[in-house]
């Protein structure tokens, strides 16, 4: 299982967990939204805590798109510092920090799995109709996962908050509850309403869903 360590901090430069100097401060207690705004003044310490907070989250969701461990790693390390070199764009009313993060990895592993089938060669070139194909059905599931994302922000935060950790971090509801310290129950009832509504939210925008969603 992936954890952050003194590798992966070194490769972005930051400071050993735990502090690592005499000043350090404690960030625990900070949100999201305001390490964020520590790090678009070059704050290392509020990115590191973001790191820790999001990396395990951030590697599972790569290693689902590029089934591949160290090209994962890369991923994350990539798009950690994407947020470093563009925390002063992240607008808090267009999504959640955790949101905007994992969007990131999730652009970084795509970018990446694009690198690896260039490498090995296009097998498109000698059938241009099955790439054209291609590109129609990228164009469309980027328009479905649109959709999808616009309705999850009109959900409330506590229900948006455990399908997000669910969908992306591959948790279990029983993890979930351990995670945010809450009863399993409570997670079930915030996942079965959320779903509830989101279908709901979907099916008004015309998208068509399968009845587990």
């Amino acid at each position: 299982m992936f954890e952050p360590g003194v590798r992966e901090r070194r490769l972005l430069g930051l400071a050993p967990a735990g502090g690592g100097s005499p000043g350090g401060r404690d960030l625990g207690h900070f949100s999201d939204e305001a390490l964020l705004a520590l790090v678009s003044r070059a704050d290392e310490q509020a990115l590191a805590e973001l790191y820790d907070r999001y990396s395990r989250v951030a590697y599972g969701l790569a290693v689902r798109i590029l089934r591949d461990r160290s090209l994962a790693e890369d991923a994350v390390q990539e798009a950690f510092l994407a947020v470093w070199r563009s925390a002063d764009r992240f607008l808090a009313e267009r999504a959640k920090p955790s949101t905007w993060i994992l969007t990131l990895v999730h652009r970084r592993a795509v970018d990446l799995v694009r690198r690896e089938e260039r490498r090995r060669g296009d097998p498109l070139d000698s059938a241009p109709e099955d790439e054209s194909r291609g590109t129609d059905e990228e164009v469309e599931v980027r328009a479905k996962r649109q959709l999808v994302q616009d309705a999850l922000r009109k959900l409330p935060d506590d229900q948006r908050e455990a399908l997000e950790l669910a969908y992306y971090g591959g948790f279990t509801q029983s993890e979930l509850a351990e995670r945010l310290g809450l009863p399993l129950g409570t997670i079930k009832s915030r996942m079965f309403t959320g779903l509830r509504r989101l279908r709901d939210l979907l099916a008004d925008s015309g998208l068509d869903v399968a009845p587990e969603l």
